[in-house]
């Protein structure tokens, strides 16, 4: 299963830079797989779900 980086809760946007970037402290590894491309999900992936809260309080 592929992650989609604009649905994950840990991406976010910064007004300083006009940029999204992630949230997550990636180590060497990681990064150098992120940015080679090998990983076909990312294991921190949390689909932002802005509702979740709402179907908590009903």
């Amino acid at each position: 299963m592929k992650s989609c980086c604009e649905n994950c809760s840990n991406y976010s946007y910064d007004d300083e830079n006009d940029c999204y970037y992630c949230n997550v402290d990636l180590d060497e590894d990681e990064m150098y797989r992120f940015l080679k491309g090998d990983s076909s999900s990312c294991p921190y992936f949390d689909f932002y779900d802005e509702y979740k809260i709402v179907r908590k309080q009903n």
